[in-house]
């Protein structure tokens, strides 16, 4: 039954949405978990380069996983896939062209997408897309799915209020405060089922000014790249609205160490590739030694200059 009266809840928004026609998923793991049960995938190729929840979703669902390697253009190498084989391509860092997708699209046929590092991106036409909204806004949850195939169930809907204290905390103190609670946010879509988007992310996605977003991250994406590109070995173009800035050093985690004293935090992405490579591989290499640095919305060009400011101390 409708209540009326009582206090004042948070506010509805109703400006646009951002992939407002896809899919509204509760995390991006269940976007590719529902692909496997609706597209009744059993095998699928992916990057050593991977982030664990794709692995362990993978092993969830006993889905036959063979592995290709990547190259120093984050790009797929030498990959052939198998019959009712699935290729599952990253988007690292928004470096991947729509035209290049597009490519691996029309060869392979049978390709999902993970822009979850690409969020302004356009998805391919008639191509398996995800996106994931934490990355890049301060919501506790969300993804999104472009997909024509539809899964034959009814799926609830998720709620987030109580996920919602870290990023509150976040807003008002530090994050050093809140970041065991963020952390086992994080865990906590280890065993999420799949679920739709809750009302309280959607609502907080449409209060999102898009344009000054995307603008901002591109502007601050194109500032590292003006004081970084002669040392960064990483050859990089500049993507819209931009997740963070892939800057290359030996000893990622000797420099992650320091800047940490200066309370720059850069995180280890996906620390499952040191456990599951050598020193002299490009997965190692890359996961120890790409430092993803801020460059969201809450930064402008003088903390960029900042960060590169105590960064070049460091590594000079």
């Amino acid at each position: 039954m409708k209540e009326y009266g009582g206090y004042i809840e948070l506010d509805t928004y109703r400006s646009l949405m951002l992939h407002d026609g896809a899919i509204a998923l509760n995390c991006g793991r269940n976007c590719l978990a529902y692909l496997i049960e609706a597209r009744q995938i059993s095998k699928i190729m992916l990057p050593y380069y991977i982030c664990d929840s794709v692995l362990n979703l993978c092993k969830q669902y006993d889905i036959a996983v063979r592995f290709y390697h990547i190259n120093d253009r984050f790009m797929p190498e030498n990959v052939i896939i198998n019959d009712d084989e699935w290729l599952y391509v990253v988007n690292y860092y928004g470096q991947l062209t729509l035209d290049y997708l597009s490519g691996l699209k029309s060869k392979y046929g049978r390709v999902v997408i993970d822009n979850a590092q690409a969020y302004f991106d356009a998805p391919i036409n008639e191509s398996d897309t995800l996106y994931t909204c934490r990355k890049f806004f301060g919501v506790a949850d969300g993804a999104f799915l472009y997909t024509d195939a539809v899964l034959e169930k009814e799926l609830p809907v998720d709620e987030s209020y109580d996920r919602m204290h870290f990023l509150l905390g976040r807003y008002e103190r530090t994050a050093s405060e809140f970041y065991e609670e963020y952390n086992a946010n994080n865990h906590h879509f280890a065993k999420e089922p799949i679920k739709r988007m809750s009302r309280l992310t959607m609502n907080l996605l449409h209060a999102e000014d898009y344009g000054f977003v995307k603008q901002r991250r591109t502007d601050n994406f194109t500032a590292y790249h003006g004081l970084l590109a002669d040392r960064n070995p990483l050859q990089l173009r500049v993507p819209e609205g931009a997740f963070a800035y892939p800057f290359f050093v030996e000893n990622g985690s000797k420099t992650r160490k320091a800047l940490q004293q200066k309370k720059i935090y850069i995180p280890l992405l996906w620390p499952n590739v040191l456990e599951q490579h050598t020193v002299q591989e490009l997965e190692y290499r890359f996961a120890d030694g790409i430092l993803p640095l801020p460059c969201d919305q809450r930064y402008s060009a003088e903390d960029i200059y900042y960060i590169v400011e105590n960064l070049l101390a460091v590594v000079s």
